[in-house]
């Protein structure tokens, strides 16, 4: 099973989530699929066991053959190619590749009548794998200045096993780089703050999930029992609220450390692990999980 934590936007609690319920269940692999700025390991301070670069394939040009027709130009839909002709007698085409703006799709090489493009690889990060006591452990780290996200946290989830349950710590918001990390997901739960804000960002998140067809649940956070606003948005949209995590001194403190509340604090460590005995035992089973709040 996979479970993925999301949020419509940041700082909404997602990796206090995903790092406490890590910790507290059996026969876990926690993800961290945030590969722009991965901070779970942070709190489980894993052992790193493997490390291994990442790579995109961009595309590169023989120019013994290549006569600058402009096709591999016309075929790209990321504007990653710009192809200058020769200009007079003598004088040599250039083609430029731009390739922070390609997509390794791989159009221009297959489509170039000359055979004079091929592909090479490009850096574009790291992938650290290890334990972090009983939690296996794996998360990627973009390379500072690059945009290939998505293509980072596929490779992320290759290392997926699925004889543990998985826990996937997606990055926030509703593009791309999270359509990636909560794709194949068999569950999605939501973590908002009972704000404006909050709840803009959740129902964007809401309308994502609902076109992609996957079981999902809200977890509000910093609760202080005034969240009528997501109360009454839940409600309207027959949405569950599956927990309620309060906002308390304490739990700012422990986190301030970089500590779990699930260890420091008893209150919050019943709470989670009250939490998952039904939660995870009911989405198990393929029933709906109803909270009483």
């Amino acid at each position: 099973m996979i479970i993925s934590i999301a949020s419509g936007k940041g700082g909404t609690g997602k990796t206090t989530v995903a790092v406490n319920l890590a910790y507290l269940m059996q026969n876990v692999q926690l993800v961290d699929c945030d590969v722009e700025e991965p901070n779970a390991h942070l709190f489980l301070k894993p052992v790193i066991e493997h490390k291994e670069k990442a790579f995109v394939l961009v595309p590169r040009v023989n120019y013994d053959k290549c006569n600058y027709c402009g096709k591999c130009m016309k075929v790209c839909a990321y504007g990653a190619i710009s192809v200058l002709p020769a200009t007079g007698k003598g004088s040599k085409g250039q083609v430029l590749i731009f390739d922070h703006l390609c997509h390794s799709c791989g159009a221009c090489v297959l489509l170039c009548q000359q055979n004079a493009m091929f592909f090479e690889k490009r850096e574009i990060g790291i992938i650290e794998i290890g334990k972090a006591g009983k939690i296996n452990f794996v998360h990627g780290k973009l390379n500072i200045g690059d945009i290939m996200t998505p293509s980072l946290i596929k490779q992320v989830k290759r290392y997926i096993n699925n004889a543990n349950t998985v826990i996937i710590d997606a990055p926030p918001g509703t593009s791309c780089p999270v359509i990636n990390a909560i794709k194949g997901s068999d569950y999605v739960l939501l973590v908002t703050e009972p704000t404006p804000s909050g709840l803009h960002d959740l129902k964007l998140a809401v309308e994502a999930l609902k076109k992609m067809k996957i079981q999902h649940g809200i977890i509000i956070n910093r609760s202080e029992n005034k969240d009528e606003i997501i109360e009454e948005y839940c409600k309207k949209e027959k949405l569950n609220i599956v927990l309620k995590i309060p906002f308390t001194k304490e739990a700012a403190e422990i986190y301030s450390k970089g500590n779990l509340l699930v260890i420091e604090s008893p209150k919050y460590r019943k709470l989670f692990e009250e939490f998952i005995n039904t939660f995870i035992k009911s989405i198990n089973k393929g029933e709906k999980y109803e909270k009483p709040i």
